[in-house]
């Protein structure tokens, strides 16, 4: 077990979590933008489109049917209800450091995150998505974006106050294996914790753990976005490499379950999503309920370049479906520039309180927001909750 900064020395006990019913339907709306070819670059699309309930389909070149995910859960959970000692956990969205944040990382890593580290740091536990290997060799995927970092990347992560990162995503393994068996070298010398990527499946899939205030808190991390010609060689495998797919449901579902009889928190950080859709996908939504019917208190994560909605579901975990891009080469001001920092306060399996801290990326940077345009901001985060399905407090 690492602890974080904050961590005490007593544990508490286990809870249960209710049943999920089933799959909710799908619900999610695309948004097609001029941009969304190049969803990396440098300009943002002009378009504002509002999410709108009942729509759903899928981006370019993306399947729009329903897809069938099969995985198993347990029965019989408790209810959700606060025990134990508060705690704060913020959560950021995708970090990479090429372009203008590249560019900060090589001035000054303790500074490299910008302003938003006070808010990150405030939290007992931090989280984020790291979305780069981190490595100098290796040779680029046959794909159109390929990330790739400095170690000084965890020097950068630790200094905002991210005391964890998930590299289980589309960019995890841009520059092979090398590059893969490089991020955990630089992890380890650097003794910073990540998540979702490892030496094999068991690696991969093994949580972080930490206790704070008495409290048991577990991240599992995983990702369900990996780009169809690469899916095979980088989803890690018994004695393989690579990183924790989403896509292997019953292995997901089987890890959040085995943390569950031995933890107060439990988190599942996911890499998911549609590209520049604001309403969540048939498959996260299709995975959502199996992952809090094993046992998930918190189920959050990025991908889509853009904000998604967040809230309670039904049986009392915390969800949010995108958190956007947090320390990224967006600029010019549009959507892909919409960002912020969740917190939550979780006393054992309840989340007791959300709260979005607004944020607009510039300079590779995000930058908190204050006054009318913090209060715009969050009007506009709440809009983006109806077609989520989720709500704005409790049940």
């Amino acid at each position: 077990m690492i602890p974080t900064r904050a961590a005490l020395a007593r544990a508490a006990l286990a809870r249960a979590a209710p049943v999920r019913a089933a799959v909710a339907g799908a619900v999610g709306l695309v948004i097609m933008l001029t941009a969304c070819s190049l969803p990396y670059g440098d300009t943002d699309d002009p378009v504002t489109p509002t999410p709108t309930p009942g729509a759903s389909a899928g981006a370019a070149g993306q399947a729009t049917s329903t897809p069938t995910i099969e995985g198993t859960a347990p029965v019989g959970n408790g209810p959700r209800r606060p025990t134990g000692t508060p705690v704060t956990i913020a959560f950021g969205g995708d970090i990479h450091f090429a372009g203008s944040s590249g560019q900060r990382l090589a001035a000054d890593p303790a500074t490299a995150v910008g302003p938003m580290s006070a808010t990150l740091s405030a939290a007992d536990l931090a989280i984020a998505n790291l979305e780069t290997a981190v490595t100098d060799r290796g040779t680029a995927a046959p794909k159109e974006f390929t990330f790739r970092a400095p170690a000084t990347a965890f020097d950068a992560v630790r200094a905002a106050g991210i005391d964890v990162v998930n590299m289980a995503n589309n960019h995890g393994m841009d520059y092979g294996e090398v590059g893969l068996r490089d991020s955990l070298a630089a992890a380890s010398a650097a003794h910073y914790p990540v998540i979702g990527i490892g030496l094999d499946d068991t690696s991969a899939f093994t949580p972080y753990r930490t206790t704070i205030k008495g409290q048991r808190i577990t991240v599992i991390g995983a990702t369900q976005v990996l780009d169809d010609q690469l899916a095979a060689a980088w989803t890690a495998g018994p004695g393989k490499p690579g990183l924790a797919s989403a896509k292997q449901v019953d292995k997901l579902v089987a890890a959040v379950r085995a943390a569950r009889a031995s933890t107060d928190t439990l988190i599942v950080f996911l890499h998911w999503g549609v590209e520049q859709q604001q309403c969540p996908g048939d498959a996260q939504r299709a995975l959502e309920p199996l992952l809090t019917a094993a046992g998930a208190d918190i189920v959050v994560g990025s991908h889509a370049h853009v904000l998604l909605g967040g809230g309670w579901a039904s049986d009392g975990a915390y969800v949010d479906y995108g958190l956007g891009n947090f320390v990224f080469y967006a600029s010019g001001g549009g959507r892909n520039t919409e960002s912020g920092v969740l917190r939550l306060t979780a006393a054992g399996r309840a989340v007791t309180d959300a709260t979005w801290v607004p944020a607009r990326i510039s300079g590779g940077a995000p930058r908190p927001l204050t006054g009318t345009a913090a209060t715009q901001a969050l009007a506009s985060w709440n809009a983006l909750r109806p077609c989520t399905g989720l709500s704005a407090s409790p049940p």
